[in-house]
């Protein structure tokens, strides 16, 4: 049998023989002291890049920071993942990643710091979990380079930097894979419900993106029943997936049984259904695309980039995801074929069901990846990054051990590693084609070693040469995020000119009112082309292109924001980025920092009460910010831009009547993105402008905010809703009825 290693059964740090009266400290000490040399070094490079200058992504996604400042301040919010401090709307997640930041943030005190440092100490965890997965079937060296393969991908340095939900999905994801692979050793349905236990919980961070895991877990645990009988091994799934049932719905639980008037409107929803938010935004919507929605934007320029380029077998290693997560995919391929001959899949063969579970979600993600059009980004693809360091790591050690007629599956092997890498680096234009020779060269001589040499030495020389001439430009890449901002709603990894941006600041940038404007759209980042309308199209409200470029039949300025919003906080707390450089001005939601400031100073002069506007990424930087001495929040009523969430009539007039929103602001109801045919708020607008009483907004700043910024009403006058709205506030006191009545 073709094998480098025995599967052993001691964790790291797990000793095999724990004295049974010994002392905390002592057990632990021995624990440490178990830990191999490699896996330290591991440890180290990856907190290093997950760590290193991370402040300077200040409050990355604002919209999730947003709300995690209101959740951490107040336990409803917390239960069910308020955006706002109001307890208007949710976020359009399940609340699980953003409870780890909230936590934090009651512990640690509100920064960026207690935000953004859980993230990257779960990259941390993530990364010894894929070397001991990997080196319990195929040895020290495999699990050395699927830990550093992993580590070293340019998509997960960049989320474990950022606070999107994504770097707890990776964590949980590898999780899962680990406790199936521990359950292999021994059989037992403990592990089995653990990582069940790990897809439930994946499902309450991201919804049906956990639930790919499933299809290889599962195959893998029936196909080798390791317990010895397939009668049981069905069974075992079977509780386990009573387990993951609970895990995964008991929250949406939670919500649905909360009468409506009792908790916040469901983001991303248009009946303030939870059902409808794990069924359609979250869930077929992805991948098959939402009624109305942006759904299709292929294209390897302009919007398509952030929504993935266009879908096909070799999207991955298109010029959208291929700089991400494709510079190994070739590799890691070949490992799936090589140990699949290797094992012929016997079930005798330990490494088959790990084959079978790691191979079999790397397919099952890597095909709903490259054909999902629908609502995709390009940064889903860091939960790809650990199975497709694991089959690297296991390519590595079928190169060493591969013998007798197997042997010259070596050469296509390589050829398909270093083929595909060479076609990643055509289509990101990555600036390295110095680098082309070399690596046929490093390939065409490690095939004539992995082919003809007999000799151990030599073979694992040439198979850690062949990964080590792979792994250049990714770790080159993985380095330079260290270089720039990894903010906004579009996080990227490699150099600047990969940055996606999107939202990093709400009106008036990361400072909140008066601050620099973010980006809506995240289209404004040097390198990213953006979008021409047809002709007597304008662009969304809020809009406007990126500096220095003229669009046909636009007449506004083009004016660009700022990558980084002023600060504009209390107690010195890191001011925010905006989005990358050449980014929009404004906020999705139609309006400049400018006229929320001025419905700030109005509310205040008039007796406060709650400020709605359209989008809620319009609405972050105010939200983070905070209300301090003033007793006027900032909610939103559409969704996150002011397209996705179609709130009735009705709802609104309980809000008011209940005090949650007094003011409307409904200049811009909703920027959203070409190809966008939703309507969001824009009836809810509507119906406000008929019955709620006009009032002229306060020129001027509060005295809360520390600058001011150029409105996108400014940056792009030919769109937004009518001029003679742009400088009125809607006043609903004592309009319930009246708003009931529509």
């Amino acid at each position: 049998m073709d094998r480098t290693a025995t599967p052993t059964t001691a964790p790291i740090g797990e000793s095999r023989e724990p004295g049974r009266f010994g002392s905390v400290a002592r057990r632990a000490t021995d624990a440490l002291a178990r830990i191999r040399p490699e896996v330290w070094v591991l440890i180290a490079v990856s907190a290093l890049l997950n760590l290193w200058a991370i402040d300077q992504n200040g409050w990355a996604n604002e919209y999730y920071s947003a709300a995690v400042r209101s959740m951490s301040e107040s336990w409803h919010n917390f239960l069910y993942g308020s955006f706002d401090a109001a307890g208007v709307m949710t976020v359009d997640k399940p609340p699980l990643a953003l409870w780890v930041q909230a936590l934090s943030v009651r512990v640690f005190g509100f920064s960026s710091a207690a935000i953004l440092v859980p993230q990257a100490l779960m990259g941390v965890a993530s990364a010894v979990l894929v070397y001991d997965l990997t080196r319990r079937f195929f040895g020290r060296l495999a699990g050395s380079v699927a830990g550093f393969v992993f580590a070293l991908t340019p998509i997960t340095v960049a989320i474990f930097r950022h606070n999107n939900p994504d770097a707890l999905l990776v964590l949980l994801s590898v999780a899962a894979l680990w406790f199936v692979v521990r359950g292999f050793e021994d059989g037992r349905t403990r592990w089995l419900l653990l990582a069940s236990l790990m897809v439930g919980l994946g499902f309450e961070t991201k919804m049906g993106a956990a639930l790919l895991l499933l299809p290889g877990l599962a195959l893998a645990w029936f196909w080798v029943a390791p317990g010895g009988n397939r009668m049981r091994a069905f069974l075992q799934l079977l509780a386990a997936g009573g387990v993951a049932l609970a895990a995964a719905l008991a929250w949406p639980v939670f919500v649905s049984l909360t009468p409506a008037a009792s908790r916040p409107w469901i983001s991303g929803t248009a009946d303030n259904s939870i059902w409808s938010l794990i069924m359609d935004y979250n869930g077929v919507g992805r991948v098959a695309g939402q009624a109305g929605g942006p759904g299709g934007m292929g294209g390897s320029g302009g919007m398509g980039s952030v929504f993935g380029g266009g879908t096909g077998f070799f999207r991955l290693l298109g010029a959208s995801l291929g700089g991400q997560i494709g510079w190994l995919v070739g590799l890691a391929v070949a490992g799936l074929g090589l140990v699949a001959a290797q094992t012929r899949m016997h079930r005798d063969d330990p490494r088959t069901g790990w084959l079978i579970a790691t191979g079999g979600v790397f397919l099952t993600i890597a095909v709903v990846f490259s054909f999902a059009s629908g609502i995709f980004h390009p940064y889903y693809v860091a939960q790809l990054a650990p199975f497709v360091a694991a089959l690297c790591g296991a390519a590595v050690a079928a190169l060493v051990s591969i013998k007798g007629n197997l042997r010259p599956l070596a050469i296509p092997a390589v050829a398909m590693a270093v083929v595909a890498e060479i076609v990643v680096m055509h289509n990101t234009d990555a600036g390295y084609g110095w680098l082309v020779p070399i690596l046929i060269a490093v390939g065409v001589a490690a095939a004539v070693v992995l082919t003809r040499a007999e000799e151990q030495r030599l073979r694992t020389f040439a198979a850690i040469g062949l990964a080590a001439a792979l792994m250049i430009v990714s770790a080159i890449w993985s380095v330079q995020t260290l270089g720039h901002a990894t903010s906004g709603t579009f996080p990227a990894g490699g150099p600047e000119s990969q940055s996606m941006g999107g939202p990093g600041g709400g009106p008036g940038g990361a400072g909140g009112p008066g601050g620099t404007g973010g980006a809506p759209g995240g289209m404004g980042s040097s390198g990213q082309s953006f979008p021409t309308p047809p002709s007597g199209m304008s662009l969304p409200s809020g809009m406007s292109p990126p500096s220095g470029m003229a669009l046909p039949g636009l007449n506004g300025s083009g004016q660009s924001g700022s990558s980084t919003g002023s600060s504009g906080l209390p107690g010195g707390m890191p001011g925010g980025t905006g989005s990358s450089p050449g980014g929009f001005g404004g906020g999705p939601g139609g309006m400049g920092g400018e006229d929320l400031s001025a419905a700030i100073a109005t509310a205040e002069a008039n007796g406060g009460g709650n400020i709605a506007v359209s989008g809620q990424q319009s609405a972050a930087g105010s939200v983070i910010q905070g209300s301090g001495d003033s007793d006027v929040n900032v909610v939103a009523l559409g969704g996150f831009s002011g397209r996705e969430s179609e709130v009735d009539v009705g709802w609104l007039a309980g809000r008011v009547a209940d005090g949650d929103v007094r003011w409307v602001l409904t200049d811009g109801s909703g920027g959203g993105v070409p190809a966008d045919g939703r309507t969001g708020s824009s009836e809810l607008m509507a119906a406000v402008s008929e019955v709620c009483e006009p009032v002229e907004m306060e020129s001027g700043s509060t005295g809360s905010d520390s600058a001011s910024s150029t409105s996108a009403a400014t940056a792009n006058p030919t769109s937004g809703s009518d001029s003679s709205d742009s400088n009125l506030i809607y006043d609903c006191a004592g309009k319930a009825s009246a708003l009931a009545a529509q």
